[in-house]
């Protein structure tokens, strides 16, 4: 009796931490974007400033994860199969992302990047600006969003049997061949699985870019800025309606996560 009260008790508490903290937010941002009826949420949303801030927002956070995608694979890779002095520290740092506050990873970008720094002065040098435009931007969503696909794959990588491989260089396949014929389809439903969380993060984040990213609609003005510019002007349900939209974007690759996680736990 004990025992079935305190599960029970359990159970109501998870349940209540999940309303309060998961589903009461969601619905409060569905309920302020849509307050004011479906004719005015599409109003905000087509609106050419927030249409172009989402699609910038989604093209450099497409860009960020296939950058993420290729480079986390070849780290992934590097921290599973081999042994060299300095590889625990390595690791370590792979989920600094996660510890350090996102202003600051903007911050650190700014005094690397920035019009007073060497790499700064260098690329004014050759006419370029990295700062306040597109590379930067894309630079601070690779670096929020650096550890999803290398966490993801690990495990993976971790599980797989080196004999088939053993047996393809036996029966002389190149490293490329083993790769994209043994290894890589293994991995693959990690792979997917950490780059979309890793364009779910970088769809949405603020701080980080908000240092580097300008306010030129279309060139530098992300969605999370705008979202940010319209509550600072007194307009919320425009911010809420592309928070709406930014919101069903992560949501959709949420499902879509689970989904093939669902599959690749069935084969």
């Amino acid at each position: 009796m004990v025992q079935r009260l305190l599960r029970q008790g359990l159970f109501a508490t998870v349940l209540l931490y999940f309303f309060l903290l998961v589903v009461l937010p969601i619905v409060s941002v569905y309920q302020k974007g849509l307050s004011n009826g479906i004719a005015a949420f599409w109003s905000s949303i087509a609106n050419p400033m927030a249409w172009e801030a989402v699609l910038l927002t989604l093209k450099l956070a497409l860009l960020a994860t296939l950058f993420n995608a290729v480079l986390g694979t070849v780290i992934a890779w590097v921290l599973v199969r081999y042994r060299f002095p300095g590889r625990r520290l390595l690791n370590s740092l792979v989920d600094l992302p996660f510890a350090l506050p996102t202003a600051v990873g903007g911050l650190i970008i700014l005094l690397l990047l920035g019009p007073q720094s060497f790499a700064g002065q260098l690329a004014a040098r050759f006419g370029l600006e990295i700062v306040f435009q597109a590379p930067a931007i894309v630079i601070a969503m690779i670096f929020v969003t650096f550890p999803f696909v290398i966490r993801t794959l690990q495990p993976l990588l971790e599980e797989l049997d080196p004999a088939e491989e053993e047996a393809a260089h036996t029966l002389g396949a190149g490293r490329a061949r083993t790769f994209f014929g043994i290894v890589f389809p293994a991995i693959r439903p990690g792979l997917l699985a950490g780059a979309m969380l890793a364009f779910s993060r970088a769809l949405a984040e603020f701080g980080a870019v908000v240092l580097v990213a300008g306010n030129i609609p279309g060139k530098t003005l992300l969605a999370s800025v705008y979202v940010f510019g319209q509550i600072e002007s007194g307009n919320p349900e425009a911010a809420a309606a592309v928070s709406v939209l930014l919101l069903t974007l992560s949501l959709v690759i949420l499902w879509s996560i689970a989904l093939t996680q669902k599959r690749r736990d069935a084969v």
